[in-house]
């Protein structure tokens, strides 16, 4: 995440139910062997009367995913982080590292990381209670890495309510046939610098997070990811990405490459380059000249988790 860092007194331009934790490299996979063995064992039940009420069925999510690192940054694999687990109806969380703490010789991977494989560790705690915004407090306190990061945690209940906590600029959208009916909203201090969890004593806290909750049915979509998605697809885009693709793993794979050549193409006009334009940003001069206006994607790593809700 090219954007500043949030620094002391300024803003400086800166069951087995293990959880799979992806932070280095590019990957893509489907996380559904849970669900797969649960749909199996599912029984037929009696055809449905006034005595023999509508039991509602448990959910769980069935999970795709895909990163492509910015594009300097491939030879360590960016500096986002992410993971994945089956715990109750399933958690996906993704954490975006700050880019700017390299200008300070330290590497912004390293925060991250560690904050998603804290949450992780956590993810059954019973202190944690499911809560997502607890899970971010307890994650926070126990990472000692130097840097910051944004980051959103969504948790499924296998009643079906998805329990949200976002700090900064990931963002989640919730598709039901073929709309979008819960989009987060990025929290920022200013344009391209948004709130942040930090290891620094100034910086945001499990406190400042933006909380909700939906509730999700059988064939719902949620889309999870790093800025360097929203900031380069539009929502109408990721619908019809996710429409087009039955398989969660192929659509997290085209929505990552529909966001990676968007970011590389100067002449899309972006979701980026449009919040920019809103903000008063002028395009270089000699786009001036020639009566060009800001446009283009923006380079990042990009992060996508895609989670359809399945019948457990």
């Amino acid at each position: 995440m090219a954007i500043p860092m949030l620094r002391i007194a300024t803003i400086s331009r800166c069951h087995s139910q293990q959880p799979l934790i992806y932070s280095i490299y590019s990957s893509s996979f489907t996380f559904d062997e849970t669900s797969k063995k649960k749909k199996m064992a599912v029984s037929c039940s009696s055809p449905s009367s006034e005595l023999n009420p509508v039991i509602k069925s448990d959910v769980s999510f069935s999970v795709g995913t895909y990163l492509i690192p910015h594009p300097k940054k491939v030879d360590k694999g960016g500096e986002d982080a992410f993971f994945v687990s089956n715990y109750n109806g399933g958690v996906v969380a993704v954490a975006d590292g700050v880019s700017g703490w390299a200008e300070e010789d330290v590497d912004p991977s390293l925060f991250p990381r560690e904050l998603m494989t804290n949450a992780s560790n956590f993810v059954g705690d019973e202190e944690v209670n499911y809560d997502p915004q607890i899970l971010i407090r307890k994650a926070h306190a126990a990472t000692s890495s130097t840097g910051s990061a944004t980051v959103i945690v969504a948790m499924l209940e296998k009643n079906g309510i998805l329990k949200i906590a976002n700090v900064g600029d990931c963002g989640l959208r919730v598709i039901r046939n073929g709309n979008v009916i819960l989009s987060t909203s990025p929290q920022e201090h200013y344009f391209d610098c948004p709130f942040q969890l930090s290891s620094e004593r100034v910086g945001q806290t499990y406190l400042d997070a933006a909380v909700s909750n939906v509730e999700l049915i059988e064939g719902d979509t949620i889309v999870v990811g790093s800025d360097g998605l929203f900031d380069n697809v539009f929502d109408h885009e990721i619908v019809s990405t996710i429409v087009g693709h039955r398989n969660v793993a192929e659509a997290a794979k085209a929505l990552a490459n529909l966001a990676s050549n968007h970011a590389l193409d100067s002449n899309f006009d972006s979701p980026y380059s449009l919040e920019a334009r809103s903000r008063g940003f002028e395009p270089p001069l000699w786009k001036k000249i020639l009566g060009m206006k800001l446009t283009g994607g923006k380079l990042d790593d990009i992060t996508v988790i895609v989670g359809e809700v399945v019948s457990s």
